[in-house]
């Protein structure tokens, strides 16, 4: 991506689609088949989640089930570097620089006990602040999104809190993180958590399935 001569190994030679395990030649068709799967894998998981490591092992782990069914790629760390393909949009970090980046963001997330009681606003400070450093390090090439937030789901359940995505829309997803990244701004992530994190309650299996179910049938976040 650095060069115009560039070609992009993921992709169909020639196209702008994905290389997937499902036939998939349009970029439609492979959303409606990714949608479809990675839906019923993050159902499994609500039964039978990764082993929580706090690492990038565990995002491996996650987005190996999600996408198994897809991407013959699933589970591993990007080999090019990425952006948004929007207007503006910086690169994410280098790819050299991923296998060192989680060990540190992982480490100290694990030296604030991986945001364990805090009060709702110094957990929602704190959940910006580490989720703009683990989104910024966009370890795969797709798949990114739907990744960290079932990870930071089960954060936010064992620190006593619940992540209901439902008010937010993926472009507020987007831009909230472009700004943590490009202009070190986190105030747009701290106001997104503010609709996100809510109370634990016995109802959280029930609002999981209902957020699996909406991020799969229109999945948002496209790297």
């Amino acid at each position: 991506m650095a060069s115009p001569d560039f070609i992009d190994p993921y992709l169909i030679p020639g196209s702008t689609v994905l290389c997937n395990l499902v036939g998939a030649v349009t970029a439609t068709d492979l959303a409606e088949a990714e949608a479809d799967l990675s839906f019923a894998r993050a159902v499994e998981l609500l039964d039978n989640p990764v082993r929580p490591t706090n690492d990038l092992r565990e995002f491996k782990a996650i987005h190996r089930h999600l996408f198994q069914d897809v991407f013959d790629w699933a589970g591993q760390v990007r080999s090019v570097d990425v952006r948004k393909d929007v207007p503006g949009a910086q690169f994410f970090l280098p790819v050299g620089y991923i296998e060192r980046a989680a060990e540190i963001c992982f480490g100290e997330l694990a030296e604030e006990q991986h945001l364990k009681r805090l009060g709702r606003d110094d957990f929602i400070q704190r959940l910006a602040f580490h989720y703009e450093k683990i989104n910024y390090i966009h370890a795969f090439r797709e798949g990114n999104g739907r990744t960290q937030r079932i990870f930071w789901n089960r954060i936010a359940l064992e620190a006593g809190w619940q992540l209901d995505w439902r008010p937010v829309h993926g472009e507020e997803n987007h831009a909230a993180a472009r700004a943590g990244s490009d202009d070190d701004d986190l105030e747009p992530l701290v106001a997104m958590f503010d609709k996100v994190v809510t109370r634990a309650d016995a109802h959280e299996r029930d609002r999981a399935m209902t957020e699996i179910k909406r991020l799969s049938i229109a999945p948002s976040e496209r790297t």
